[in-house]
C-alpha cells in the first residue's frame, strides 16, 4: 500500500461538479493499493497514518497526530500511484490492484480508520474526480506499507 499524506486546512472531491466528500482541517490520503498488499497492509497504514505527529503543537513543533488534534481524514483511491514510468513515456500500471480487490482493501482501510474514531469521506471508487484542498504548511508525505 502507498499513501500520499497531505496536510490540509480544507479539502473536497466532486465528480461531475458535485461535492462527495468533503472535511475541514485533517488530511487529504491519495491511497494507492498494490496486488499483493493484505488486511495487514490496511491495517497498519490507517494505525501509522492517524498516529504520525506531523500537526504542532504550542511550540510550533510537529509533535501531534490527527488523533491528538481531532482532525477529519478525505480519503480518495488513486491507482495511478503504482503508476511505472521508468520506461518509455507511458506509465505502465501492471502493479496496481485489480478493481474489485483495490476496493476491497479501500473500503477496509476507511472503515479501519472511522474504528479509530476518525470522521472519513471519500472520493468515488474507480470515478473521475476533481480533488481540491488547502495544503497546511505544506506538508506532504509518502507512507509505504513495506
Amino acid at each position: 500500500m502507498k499513501v500520499v499524506v497531505q496536510r490540509s486546512k480544507e479539502a473536497n472531491v466532486k465528480v461531475d461538479d458535485k461535492i462527495v466528500g468533503q472535511i475541514q482541517s485533517g488530511l487529504v490520503l491519495l491511497v494507492g493499493i498494490t496486488h499483493t498488499d493484505t488486511i495487514d497492509d490496511v491495517r497498519y497504514m490507517a494505525d501509522k497514518i492517524v498516529n504520525l505527529r506531523i500537526f504542532e503543537d504550542e511550540e510550533g513543533k510537529m509533535n501531534r497526530s490527527l488523533l491528538d488534534v481531532g482532525g477529519e481524514i478525505l480519503s480518495i483511491s488513486q491507482f495511478t500511484l503504482y503508476g511505472d514510468c521508468r520506461k518509455g513515456r507511458r506509465p505502465n500500471f501492471m502493479e496496481a490492484a485489480k478493481p474489485d480487490y483495490a476496493k476491497q482493501l479501500y473500503d477496509q482501510f476507511n472503515e479501519e480508520l472511522r474504528a479509530k474514531g476518525i470522521s472519513v469521506e471519500t472520493g468515488q471508487f474507480g470515478a473521475m474526480m476533481d480533488v481540491s484542498l488547502t495544503n497546511d504548511g505544506p506538508v506532504t508525505l509518502i507512507v509505504e506499507s513495506k
